[in-house]
């Protein structure tokens, strides 16, 4: 067994069963997937204890502490595979996900991080988003182009530069600053056919944008100087806005009102 997938959840009951469905569709097998309850009200847990995957070894964490970031860490243990992918929830992976992933580290054995691009359902529209994340990736190659719906890594380059942590980063971008870390480990490529389709709401991001001006000095910063930019910065600026990993449980797109 080579993989890990790992999967955090909080109150998903609407989407998780979709997400496993993809992940029991994957043409690579075995692989272990880790589920984590970060404290669900709703049914997700029942969803997911009910999963049977034929060639998946399926792991229950529960992780009481809100916040996504604890749930990755909780799940940091649980995973002794040569590679893992961290996926979220209510996202779509289509059936060559892990296949593609594998033959990108196999390929090249200074790949730690093998990069999904997030693509709308409408084909032409996704045609265009793959083949631009193929352009900003090579004129960027030492940032991250994606979010942590779609990371996959070489497992020992992960634990590496120290893992999903809280005490690095407790707030918001967390998947843009593990990769600051895991970066400097080696090479990260983002394959034309590893994507994946996150849910529609993910439009919304209220309450964990960064501004116009970050984002723009995130990608002109050099890379020599990005150690510079997140914990010197981006990160006391996220914390005076109180942007922490907490705000990743709110669901701006539910409606307050019955």
């Amino acid at each position: 067994m080579r993989w890990t997938v790992v999967i955090a959840y909080y109150n998903e009951q609407a989407y998780l069963a979709d997400t496993l469905a993809s992940l029991a569709a994957q043409t690579l097998r075995p692989f272990r997937l880790v589920l984590v309850d970060n404290g669900s009200t709703d049914r997700s847990a029942a969803i997911a204890r009910a999963a049977v995957i034929d060639g998946v070894e399926i792991v229950h964490l529960d992780e009481k502490r809100p916040g996504k970031i604890v749930a990755l860490e909780r799940a940091m243990a649980a995973i002794t595979t040569e590679f893992v992918a961290f996926g979220d929830a209510d996202t779509f992976y289509p059936p060559h996900y892990l296949a593609t992933a594998q033959a990108a580290f196999d390929a090249d054995g200074g790949v730690v991080a093998a990069m999904a691009t997030d693509v709308p359902r409408d084909s032409a529209k996704a045609r265009r988003k793959r083949r631009h994340n193929q352009i900003v990736s090579r004129l960027w190659p030492r940032q991250t182009h994606t979010g942590g719906f779609g990371q996959t890594f070489r497992t020992a380059a992960l634990v590496a530069a120290g893992g999903y942590a809280e005490r690095h980063w407790p707030y918001v971008l967390m998947d843009h600053e593990i990769m600051q870390r895991v970066v400097q480990q080696g090479r990260v490529v983002y394959p034309y056919d590893l994507w994946c389709v996150p849910s529609d709401r993910r439009d919304d991001r209220r309450r964990v944008r960064w501004t116009l001006a970050e984002r723009l000095l995130y990608h002109f910063t050099p890379a020599a100087a990005k150690d510079w930019y997140f914990y010197r910065f981006l990160g006391p600026r996220l914390a005076r806005r109180k942007l922490s990993h907490l705000n990743l449980r709110e669901k701006t797109w539910e409606s307050a009102t019955p």
